[in-house]
């Protein structure tokens, strides 16, 4: 019975590995689809999660609890792929350099992002299914192209495209990681409602959270240039990029002193 769950098993793997270059294409011009669905949709209504949660989605998961589940298996499903199958393409070390960056992403989304946060809204079950489905999706799609289809070679580490990525999603970490620690610093224990955030990106923009993220899954696509890779920065910008922009117009409505010279997402344009 051991033996046969364990080839059971391994025959699971060797069915998703076997999956050809064509099924990780596909997927990619999904999420283009997908991200201009979404870029039309959230023009007029926004994401029922964080300070525009709403009724109508679903029983409420605690904040905490759904980043961590939503998050988790996009560092998770490139480590199964690592443990359980061959990876070829992981010899060559910008596939290496690549695949650490997304992990390290992941790492601290799901294991020290969520428990960072102080208080937060609880999360409906409908957008947290659908980010959980997401991370599940893109963390195979991003990880198995790379270990599998990325024939960067050890070239590819000579190319100032590839330093120029890194550069990008370095920095737009440092701005992500910073501009939330601003958010969560706004309060002082027992306060409650909303402030102007201040310093950092926020001095530029009203998102500089996202602005930082979608930095980050730029420079990843530029690091990488890949098909799967672009996408994903597509949908990332086309997703939260929009969420920036109904946070620009919240603080103008609530705050009659807010800085007027602040942009919404990307400094000095949007």
């Amino acid at each position: 019975m051991t033996d046969m769950l364990g080839a059971m098993f391994t025959r699971g793997a060797e069915m998703i590995v076997t999956m050809d270059k064509a099924v990780f294409e596909i997927v990619s011009y999904v999420y283009v689809f997908w991200a201009v669905v979404v870029l039309i949709a959230l023009q007029f209504v926004s994401a029922p999660y964080g300070r525009y949660t709403r009724q109508g989605w679903g029983l409420q998961i605690n904040g905490k609890l759904a980043w961590f589940l939503q998050e988790i298996p996009s560092m998770l499903v490139p480590l199964y792929l690592l443990v359980v199958t061959d990876c070829p393409r992981i010899s060559y070390t910008p596939n290496k350099i690549i695949l650490s960056c997304f992990l390290i992403h992941y790492f601290h989304r799901a294991l020290i992002f969520p428990f960072l946060i102080r208080g937060g809204k609880p999360t409906p079950l409908v957008p947290f299914l659908l980010a959980l489905v997401f991370c599940l999706v893109n963390g195979y799609i991003q990880a198995g192209y790379l270990l599998h289809h990325a024939d960067f070679g050890d070239e590819w580490i000579y190319n100032p495209q590839f330093y120029l990525g890194l550069v990008l999603f370095f920095v737009g970490m440092i701005i992500n990681i910073h501009s939330d620690h601003i958010l969560r610093n706004l309060r002082k224990p027992g306060e409650k409602g909303y402030k102007i955030p201040k310093g950092g990106m926020f001095n530029y923009v009203s998102g500089a959270n996202f602005f930082g993220e979608m930095s980050e899954w730029c420079g990843f696509a530029v690091a990488c240039g890949t098909l799967p890779a672009y996408s994903f920065a597509l949908f990332t910008v086309c997703n939260i990029g929009p969420r920036a922009c109904q946070h620009h117009r919240y603080y103008l409505e609530k705050f009659d002193d807010y800085p007027k010279e602040r942009k919404a997402v990307i400094p000095y344009v949007i």
